[in-house]
């Protein structure tokens, strides 16, 4: 997709099929349900109403966002995905809205509800920069598991740029329905040795788990202010973290001198 420009309303082929992710269609769909049948079943302590999983290559943290959606397993059945993750290719003010027909994988399409996108962007709460999702990873890598673990549910997805957890929490109280799951794409601490990691990215999950947002940074976790912006909404209606894997690129891709770690949280009710 390199080099073509996206438009509002049109759709957004994936950037990273045979790349980040197998890019044949059967594969695809085995090695996302093996990830996700791998973690086993996974209990928690209340409904989940959001999860927090990573977005590394699948060979790098699927392992992990496997668990994370294997915890949505037992809960209710969720009708739309929230979905929010940081922009990692083109800075931009605020939050910029996918605001495309559909996102195209191997495996299908993902509908998006423009809707919702067109009432954010009324309430002054996001925007739209096209170019900033052309190449972005950290949204569409959760799609896999989305169509495999909730079949075809439209998403809304934001990507957040120079922006606070205040303005995250903001546009995801704007739009949350009942029967939507927020799903927060963010990989922790990047590109230390393991040990290191590890003590770092352990610490993280820690001020999660206690819902101390403001405690992160980008050092902690990329995708911090979508952290913190559901902490706040988790906060405004009694939801509480819950911890449930932690592994790094040292644990899955067998090299321990510079890693990526990888935390999955489900946010309970």
């Amino acid at each position: 997709m390199a080099g073509t420009a996206l438009r509002r309303g049109a759709p957004r082929p994936s950037a990273l099929a045979g790349r980040w992710y197998p890019g044949d269609a059967r594969a695809l769909r085995q090695s996302v349900r093996d990830y996700v049948a791998d973690a086993g079943e996974r209990e928690v302590g209340g409904v989940v109403r959001a999860v927090i999983a990573p977005h590394a290559g699948h060979v790098y943290s699927g392992p992990i966002a496997g668990v994370a959606f294997a915890a949505l397993a037992e809960g209710p059945r969720f009708r739309r995905v929230v979905l929010v993750g940081p922009a990692h290719r083109v800075a931009f003010q605020g939050i910029s809205a996918g605001d495309f027909a559909r996102y195209e994988l191997p495996t299908g399409e993902v509908t998006v509800d423009r809707e919702a996108i067109a009432a954010l962007e009324a309430a002054g709460l996001v925007g739209c920069v096209p170019e900033a999702h052309a190449e972005e990873h950290c949204l569409e890598i959760e799609l896999p598991f989305v169509l495999e673990t909730l079949g075809d549910v439209p998403i809304v997805p934001l990507l957040v740029g120079r922006a606070t957890g205040e303005q995250v929490a903001r546009a995801l109280a704007a739009t949350l329905r009942d029967d939507d799951l927020l799903l927060v794409s963010s990989d922790l601490s990047h590109y230390q040795p393991y040990d290191e990691a590890r003590a770092q990215d352990l610490t993280t999950l820690a001020a999660i788990a206690a819902g101390r947002g403001e405690e992160l940074d980008g050092h902690d976790a990329c995708g911090y202010r979508g952290i913190q912006g559901a902490l706040q909404v988790a906060r405004s209606r009694g939801w509480r973290p819950e911890v449930l894997d932690y592994r790094s690129s040292g644990d899955t891709a067998g090299d321990k001198r510079a890693v990526v770690g990888y935390g999955a949280v489900a946010i309970v009710a």
